[in-house]
């Protein structure tokens, strides 16, 4: 038994999820299959002598499959894959819009849906923004699949079929610009999750054997090496403070509003930002083994935990849309051959119903809210165990927190001086700026800057 972790670049919905299901499902010695769609990620439990099989079986539906970690040019791939929408396919897209818009227009405006130059654009139309709904259509067809693309396959081509050019172009057009939106929506929760991976800083300044200092490949970095951070820079692993002391804003992990002071002995964290003085300190957990990392997998891991709500959009969808197949073909039929009504009109509505009641956008939409949500709270430094956790604070009714010792602006400000035994405030508050003006803690920082603030003040009056 062993484990095989496939990315697959053209696996962004559920759709996705049934055909490759469905396909892998026939292989003999697949034991289990695990989806990961936030990530295009597919994890095959299976007792093949080789990947070559479900290679096979995941390139026959056009997915572009990768096995993870194979090497640099990979790697490449797999980060092509996460871009954003191309030109091209921007461009594309206007020209297919740009076809039915002006091929609905024509059929309006001179009253016949079928003229030589309404068909040819409505063709235009959809073969340039329909083509990769047509082609998963037929990919559905082939996997026993009841999807949002075989159903739209049906309706374009039964539009074509009863004469509707104009309609067919304008409801391909129509189709193709929500599964852009979902994949933006779906890039977004991608996102989230790879702002939190991005926040480590890919170098680190290391001590070598010589006693020299130089920057190395931060993954490369050892338990036990010596690393020097300087003020301003992002610390790249977990540790322990050797040498020197800072001020280090902790808020991505730990949530703390003002930096923390760190002295010899004290722990720091990959992804928090040293915000003052140097240091030295001892690596004691490498790349892959950080609190940060441990975060970013709490996270995905979490998205796997299906929320109530989410489940029961699944099991819906899995018995609605064979259920909406059935009412379709039942309205195309029934009229014409029980109450002798005209067979157009009814096949007519027939797929307009097919097109309007496919739950794909709700089937869609519940997986990236929850999993925008989690990574959301993870980069505010909450961290939610699970969209089960992040549905039931709909529940809350009130909620306490502790506030002791946090300033929410996370910059002290000095807001009164209260003054004993009779002296000035004004002379207070330049004797404590005198003391604190070579301090880097940020409550002397404040009264420096509140005593800078003052003579401001006092010089605009004069």
């Amino acid at each position: 038994m062993k484990q095989t972790k496939f990315y697959i670049a053209k696996m962004d919905c559920p759709t996705e999820e049934g055909m490759i299901r469905n396909r892998l499902r026939s292989v003999e010695g697949i034991d289990q299959l695990d989806f990961n769609l936030m990530q295009r990620e597919l994890t095959v439990t299976h007792r093949l002598d080789d990947d070559k099989t479900i290679l096979s079986a995941l390139d026959s539906l056009g997915m572009e499959p990768w096995i993870r970690g194979e090497g640099e040019a990979k790697e490449e791939a797999e980060r092509e894959g996460t871009a954003p929408i191309s030109r091209a396919v921007w461009f594309m897209m206007g020209i297919s819009g740009a076809a039915a818009v002006v091929a609905e227009v024509l059929a309006l405006t001179t009253g016949k849906e079928s003229s030589p130059l309404v068909i040819g654009l409505s063709v235009l139309s959809i073969a340039v923004g329909g083509r990769e709904t047509l082609r998963k259509g037929f990919l559905a067809v082939r996997t026993l699949s009841l999807n949002i693309n075989f159903l739209m396959t049906i309706a374009i081509i039964g539009a074509v079929c009863i004469g509707q050019w104009p309609e067919a172009a304008m409801v391909t057009f129509l189709f193709a610009v929500a599964e852009m939106i979902e994949a933006f929506s779906l890039d977004r929760a991608r996102n989230a999750i790879r702002s939190l991976m991005q926040m480590t800083p890919e170098v680190a300044m290391v001590k070598d054997s010589s006693g020299e200092w130089r920057e190395v490949e931060a993954a490369s970095v050892t338990v036990g090496t010596r690393v020097r951070v300087r003020p301003g820079e992002r610390i790249p692993l977990d540790g322990l403070v050797r040498e020197g002391q800072s001020f280090v804003n902790q808020a991505p992990i730990t949530g703390e509003s003002i930096p923390v002071e760190k002295k010899v002995g004290d722990t720091v964290f990959a992804g928090t930002i040293n915000e003052r003085g140097t240091f030295d300190f001892e690596v004691t957990g490498s790349r892959g083994n950080t609190t940060l990392d441990r975060i970013v997998r709490a996270v995905q891991e979490a998205q796997g935990q299906r929320a109530p709500t989410q489940r029961f959009v699944d099991r819906f969808a899995q018995y609605y849309t064979p259920v909406v197949v059935v009412v379709a073909v039942l309205m195309a039929a029934v009229p014409p051959l029980f109450f002798a009504q005209p067979f157009s009109p009814w096949l007519y509505k027939a797929l307009v119903m097919l097109v309007i009641a496919c739950p794909c956008a709700l089937v869609i939409s519940t997986p990236v809210t929850v999993v925008s949500g989690l990574a959301a709270a993870a980069r505010q430094g909450i961290l939610i165990k699970g969209g089960v956790y992040l549905e039931n604070g709909r529940k809350l009714r009130a909620l306490a927190l502790d506030k002791t010792g946090t300033i929410t602006l996370g910059k002290p400000m000095v807001t009164d001086v209260v003054p004993l035994g009779g002296a000035n405030k004004d002379t207070v508050l330049q004797l404590a700026a005198s003391l604190d003006a070579l301090s880097e803690h940020p409550v002397a920082s404040a009264i420096v800057a509140a005593w800078m603030l003052l003579n401001v003040v006092a010089f605009m009056h004069h």
